[in-house]
């Protein structure tokens, strides 16, 4: 890895370190590189590595996180640091909670994997300023992000140093130096190829206001292999666990050779590793979008699925077809809480509601006079997403728009992400920017009176009084005296605190809060930020269709789901933040709406599925290199409860043939095995987990002569 590569575009700097479990760290390893691969004690390796940040997860997820990474074939768990989050006030630290980065890196140890550690400062990783603390900002003379003498040290630079001109050479040469300089003894990570994978492994949720950006959501599911609640997502961890399977049994092969591609027709190729030794490992790819192929490699021949890669660890047995899916699939819905159905069940929130209406304009003693306006940043230093601009105007009652009857506008450009506009005390109107452009631009037809007018505009980022007076009484926690709770509770009013209690809901799923009927705020349980929550934008109903076409490569627009659904209606809510009763749960409604049709729902898995053809190989866990072994164990279709304390109770669906559709859809084809159901519910029903062979000695044949799939959908008590 040279220095040059640091100028790749989209470059990062970390570290991967080996650490000790003791306190202090000492590096457990000697680590280097070479042409060919990561050098660990002597060792080539390939290493798996994938990204949890540590802040966007509960510590009483880490060890479940980390075991089903582990599980899902990493070696190596990657995470930012995040230096406002450790120092939010210059030289006062943090490492409690959410922050405990030492707890995070021990536990990856215990569980026997590598962390990469990607030091910053800068991070992006769509967190608040980048992960930079404010306070930098008020540091004379700074300037973030290129050569400049009190900041230097950089991430994710190569989408950005074309602003910054001949700086920005200086700024990465400088870089590079001082990286190298340090003499970590372990290496450093300076560059990202264009086709590198998407590295997010578990996203989590962007709890608090650590959103970065303007209309981030605060789900940071990021569709991965583990989902934003720790439960895995299938069939896509247990793909990516096959494929991580596979091509450690080709490691051996990979990390001793440089490998040779050849041509084995248009759109085809092999890649092979083979070693003076004997070792040989080999990847059959067809990268046409359209049509499937078959291929002689080494005397055999193959069949390969478009726009897919057939991995041989040994040269002539295939272990796995990256579009030939062996895992499991789920089917997950969220279930309110308590149930619809459930007539007995009492409203979760067991004390009805209470509120405080939030002044407008400035009554906070924090309050100053400014000539002109102000940037918000450098007024509020990121301690509050709210500021107020408020000014009087005097209006004599002679003014002529006053006496013609002229329709008086207000005019405003912000900056800022959101702006509402008061005129004596009642909202007149309001704009917000969008994802495109996140500037606000409003015109509001407004009525001013002879005598004194008050005109009050609060700006919001996503965030002259800085702040909120329920801010400064501290109405997050729930705690004071001012709460109201008459009767008449206001709805679809903006600027209003509202606070309830509640019972914990039954059971383990994990859990959610269902923000239908509210506009825009924030919210907090037991004191706990769980995010800002948004108006409920939903996507357009075009694009998505009932299939996906994985052929290809990807763009924005292919394989759409969720079309005519809202970009975020559910928040989560870690239930290590909740007693068994009493919870208080405070939200701060910015726009107007109704808290009363607020609900929980849990996330539960409502079918498992699977559907393996007679031509599917071994399930990568049983592959072997011989013949005979090979035939007598064949494809095999396995399913698998998600919770340990589940078993299968039902199956949905069986069938052994020529089944159509896709999970949740299956529908029996031209031909089925009358045996199929009956066969599957023996194998299945009352055991967490029960694998049967897709073969004609198992169910028979119902039509000779044509390739036979086993279709199952199942569910879970």
């Amino acid at each position: 890895m040279s220095n040059n590569e640091f100028y790749s575009n989209g470059g990062g700097l970390g570290l991967l370190l080996f650490l000790a479990v003791t306190t202090p760290f000492c590096f457990g390893a000697n680590v280097t590189y070479d042409h060919r691969a990561l050098v660990i004690d002597g060792k080539r390796r390939v290493l798996v590595s994938g990204s949890i940040h540590y802040p966007r997860s509960n510590p009483d997820m880490w060890p479940d996180l980390i075991q089903k990474s582990k599980d899902g074939g990493l070696d190596v768990i990657e995470t930012y640091v995040f230096w406002n989050l450790h120092e939010p006030v210059r030289g006062q630290y943090d490492f409690e909670g959410r922050k405990d980065l030492v707890k995070f890196v021990k536990l990856v140890k215990e569980a026997g994997l590598l962390v990469h550690l990607r030091i910053g400062p800068y991070v992006c990783a769509e967190w608040n300023y980048g992960g930079f603390p404010l306070w930098l900002h008020f540091i004379p003379g700074i300037v973030l992000r290129t050569d400049n003498e009190p900041f230097k040290i950089e991430n994710e630079y190569g989408n950005i140093d074309s602003a910054y001109g001949n700086s920005a050479k200086t700024y990465i040469n400088w870089a590079a130096a001082m990286a190298t300089s340090l003499d970590t003894g372990v290496p450093w990570v300076m560059c990202q190829q264009s086709d590198a994978p998407n590295p997010i492994y578990h996203g989590g949720t962007n709890f608090g206001r650590s959103t970065g950006g303007p209309f981030i959501t605060t789900s940071y599911d990021y569709d991965a292999p583990i989902d934003e609640y720790g439960l895995l997502r299938q069939p896509k961890w247990g793909h990516l666990k096959d494929v991580h399977k596979a091509i450690k049994l080709c490691e051996e092969a990979m990390v001793a050779t440089d490998p040779k591609t050849t041509s084995l027709g248009s759109n085809l190729e092999a890649t092979v590793y083979k070693t003076g030794s004997g070792k040989c490992a080999a990847f059959l790819a067809n990268v046409g979008t359209q049509s499937d192929a078959t291929v002689k490699f080494n005397g055999n021949s193959y069949n390969l699925p478009a726009w897919s890669v057939s991995i041989l660890p040994d040269c002539k047995n295939v272990v796995l077809n990256t579009a030939k899916i062996n895992s499991v699939s789920t089917i997950t819905k969220f279930v309110r809480q308590p149930s619809e159905d459930d007539t007995t069940a009492t409203d979760a929130f067991v004390s009805g509601w209470s509120w405080i209406n939030e002044p407008v304009g400035i009554s906070s003693e924090s309050a100053f006079t400014k000539p002109g306006l102000l940037e918000q940043i450098n007024t509020t230093a990121d301690q509050s997403d709210y500021l107020w601009y408020s000014l009087s105007i005097e209006m004599k009652g002679d003014e002529p728009f006053l006496e013609d009857g002229s329709q008086t506008v207000l005019h405003v450009d912000s900056l800022g992400h959101v702006l509402y506009a008061f005129i004596n005390g009642k909202l007149a109107g309001s704009g917000k920017g969008g994802s495109s452009n996140s500037k606000v631009s409003i015109d509001v037809p407004i009525s001013l009176q002879p005598g004194k007018n008050k005109i009050d505009l609060l700006s919001l980022t996503v965030g002259l009084a800085i702040g909120l007076q329920g801010e400064e009484l501290g109405l997050a926690s729930g705690a004071s005296s001012l709460w109201t709770t008459e009767p008449n509770l206001p709805k679809n009013q903006p600027l209003v605190w509202y606070k309830t209690t509640f019972d914990a809901p039954s059971g383990s799923s994990p859990l959610a809060l269902d923000f239908t009927g509210l506009g825009k705020g924030q919210a907090w349980i037991n004191g706990q930020s769980i995010g800002r929550y948004w108006p409920t934008n939903v996507a357009g109903n075009s694009g998505c269709t009932g299939s996906c076409n994985y052929r290809g490569s990807y763009s924005s627009s292919k394989c759409l789901k969720n079309c005519g659904k809202p970009s975020q209606q559910l928040y989560h809510v870690p239930r290590s933040w909740l007693n068994p009763s009493g919870n208080i749960l405070v939200l701060f409604e910015e726009m107007g709406g109704n808290p009363t049709q607020l609900s929980f729902a849990t996330r539960e898995t409502q079918s498992i599925c699977s559907r393996i053809s007679e031509n599917h190989p071994l399930p990568v866990d049983m592959w072997t290199s011989d013949d005979e072994t090979r035939k007598i164990a064949g494809p095999t279709l396995s399913l698998a409860c998600p919770l340990a304390n589940q078993v299968i109770s039902e199956i949905k669906f069986a069938s052994f043939g020529t089944p159509r559709g896709t999970c949740g859809s299956f529908s029996h084809g031209r031909c089925s095995s009358k045996m199929a159901h009956s066969v599957v519910e023996k194998a299945c029903i009352g055991s967490r987990s029960c694998s049967i062979g897709v073969s004609v000695s198992t169910f028979g044949d119902p039509c000779a002569g044509i390739t036979k799939s086993l279709a199952v959908e199942a569910s879970c008590t």
